[in-house]
């Protein structure tokens, strides 16, 4: 038997599975008592651990920061990481979020192509590899994190009690190989403020779809966009720059007037802030003003940056934040990573590539991208996966998805790669 025949024989219990992660809804929330990021995480690591050890693999829990399954008691030469929590739903679904919808072939709900889809299709094709008796010479392990949307906290503790195997992939990504990431930075900043009641943009890393401004819980502006990933604002129309370009002026406050002018709106590699770096690998910066929400007499904002690979950490620090107090911002926090890159030509980034290629029948090749997978703090670690070239799953949007087919593609893909690199 084929591993894709394998697949296609478990389609119905794979899809029953993801529906069953897609009903926890695994936002992070605050944390309490032995569960860091709130319950509902926790939760869909404790049912995706219990499915492993159905399986037979052997399986442990970390402080419900990240849990891990190992194929057999060889030291794992292999990881497969990828994680189980998502972003806030929003608004614009034409079904419930986390009730998995089929519907002509696609599997619709929240968390369906980031990463709870990819998650089940890792454990699906360790389960294929070893059920069809395929010899492995060295272990995998599969790592399921739980905080990647909100800055990988669960991998950065876990790191500090587990050891990484040495090679490292994550279906976090797009198909055929990421081996190169911009940097990224997350800016806090606020000033005091009482004119109106602004709110917009929950989480830092998604465009807005829309920003309400009013008086004592009356709303006087409503903004609509179309929300988005952070890394890719250009397929997306950010709220809060449209209400501070359609109103702002008739304020006249010169805190929402220089916000204004630093983030016109439709403008989204950060030029008119003095940024607007681009270089030949991984293009254009982007520039992403994604929160903005008065609280306790304070105008509180976000701001999500992806720098090229030939810029540093430190320059578009001093840059941004320079040009925030220059308006009468201070900074909150600044933090952020230097950008990523794994050697095309190293022989694990091959090996996937010949998988790549033998699976789909295309040609593959390394990609640069704006987003940053859950690999870009580990050396030597690359995105391979979940999305084919061309396709939108409507990650961080309404009626995410993942189809039927690609559920199984992608499981298939990552069998023969456990195959090629530990066979």
């Amino acid at each position: 038997m084929t591993i894709r025949e394998y697949l296609e024989m478990h389609r119905e219990e794979m899809i029953e599975f993801l529906a069953e992660l897609v009903a926890v809804r695994s936002v992070k929330n605050q944390p309490n008592g032995e569960y860091p990021f709130g319950k509902k995480p926790a939760k869909a690591l404790k049912i995706m651990l219990r499915k492993c050890e159905e399986m037979g693999f052997t399986v442990e829990n970390v402080e419900n920061y990240a849990g891990s399954a190992d194929y057999d008691d060889k030291e794992a030469a292999l990881g497969i990481l990828t994680h189980l929590d998502v972003v806030p739903e929003g608004t614009g679904w034409n079904s419930d979020p986390y009730v998995l919808k089929r519907s002509e072939g696609r599997l619709i709900g929240r968390g369906t192509c980031d990463d709870k889809g990819a998650a089940v299709a890792a454990l699906f094709a360790m389960k294929a590899v070893k059920e069809l008796a395929r010899p492995l010479k060295r272990g995998v392990r599969l790592i399921f994190g739980t905080d990647e949307e909100n800055g990988s906290s669960d991998l950065a503790y876990y790191r500090t009690k587990r050891k990484l195997p040495p090679m490292v992939f994550t279906p976090d990504g797009e198909y055929p190989v990421i081996n190169a990431e911009k940097g990224m930075i997350r800016v806090y900043f606020s000033a005091p403020f009482d004119n109106m009641d602004i709110t917009s943009g929950k989480i830092i890393n998604a465009v807005p779809e829309s920003c309400i401004a009013g008086y004592e819980r009356h709303i006087i502006f409503f903004c609509g966009g179309k929300s988005g990933h952070a890394s890719t604002p250009e397929k997306a129309e950010n709220a809060i720059t449209k209400f501070l370009d359609e109103y702002s002026r008739e304020f006249k406050n010169p805190l929402l007037c220089g916000l204004a002018e630093l983030f016109p709106h439709g403008e989204t590699d950060g030029k008119s802030c003095g940024l607007g770096f681009s270089d030949k690998i991984s293009g254009k910066m982007t520039c992403v003003l994604s929160m903005l929400n008065t609280e306790n007499g304070r105008l509180k904002g976000g701001i999500d940056i992806r720098f090229p690979l030939d810029r540093t950490l430190d320059e578009i620090s001093t840059i941004i934040c320079g040009s925030l107090k220059n308006i009468g911002f201070e900074i909150d926090s600044c933090e952020g990573t230097e950008p990523h890159v794994t050697d095309p030509d190293s022989e694990f980034v091959q090996s996937l590539l010949r998988v790549y290629k033998r699976v789909t029948g295309d040609k593959g090749h390394c990609i640069a991208i704006g987003g940053g997978t859950y690999v870009h703090e580990i050396d030597g670690g690359v995105a391979f996966g979940a999305e084919f070239p061309g396709e939108d799953g409507h990650m961080h949007g309404a009626d995410e998805f993942i189809t039927e087919e690609n559920l199984l593609k992608n499981a298939e893909i990552m069998a023969e790669a456990i195959i090629e690199i530990c066979g």
